[in-house]
């Protein structure tokens, strides 16, 4: 599979991720109106990404962060080991503030919501699909100025993981909800639970929550 940069003479080859059949038809209703992109493939679980990139000559992959199988991480991190040239734009229902830093860090070349103006998106595949990044200037900012920080809030010393199932509590879910959600053990989910209950110096559910309405996370 090529992920060459590309020329204006060549399309961009795009594979949705994505597990709402009316989104990626969305898409494909926009991007059919643009001569320069072609959708070629699409996916609708985390697991059976890495399988149709196998497939396909594509140039961008636009992936949903919340899909059932593996979650967006651990694909990002899974295109990026054996399609480290494939570039990855991220599309959530999540603001940028939740996740984009941490989905950019792991190899995503762009972060978008899904309520973007389509002019926006069109701008951030052809700017990803040619080698470019694409962010907010918050999101940029942040990025750059990571290494310097040495107070930072307590949720970003949080694993991945960590971060993702404190996202979940704070959003309600129950322990039971959330290890089915993630294909993972009640008992697994407790854990982590302890932990971030740990790391963020808190004793119950009711802190997180709160500290995640504070922190605009939910």
């Amino acid at each position: 599979m090529t992920t060459e940069v590309l020329t204006s003479k060549k399309k961009i080859r795009i594979m949705i991720a994505d597990d709402h059949p009316l989104f990626r038809r969305g898409l494909k209703n926009a991007f059919s109106e643009t001569p320069d992109i072609e959708i070629v493939a699409e996916a609708d679980n985390g697991n059976d990404v890495v399988d149709r990139i196998r497939d396909q000559d594509l140039n961008l992959v636009i992936l949903d962060i919340s899909m059932p199988g593996k979650d967006g991480l651990e694909v990002v991190k899974q295109i990026k080991t054996e399609y480290p040239k494939l570039p990855i734009l991220i599309m959530s229902v999540y603001p940028e503030n939740q996740y984009a830093v941490r989905f950019i860090k792991a190899g995503a070349a762009g972060y978008l919501t899904k309520e973007s103006a389509l002019d926006t998106l069109l701008h951030a595949v052809r700017k990803v699909s040619q080698g470019g990044k694409f962010a907010s200037p918050e999101i940029t900012e942040r990025l750059a100025f990571d290494f310097l920080e040495t107070n930072k809030p307590l949720h970003e010393t949080l694993s991945d993981r960590e971060y993702q199932v404190f996202l979940m509590i704070a959003r309600g879910k129950s322990l039971t909800e959330i290890a089915n959600e993630l294909s993972l053990s009640v008992k697994t989910i407790s854990t982590h639970r302890s932990r971030i209950l740990e790391k963020m110096k808190m004793k119950k559910n009711a802190e997180l929550i709160h500290y995640a309405i504070n922190y605009s996370l939910i």
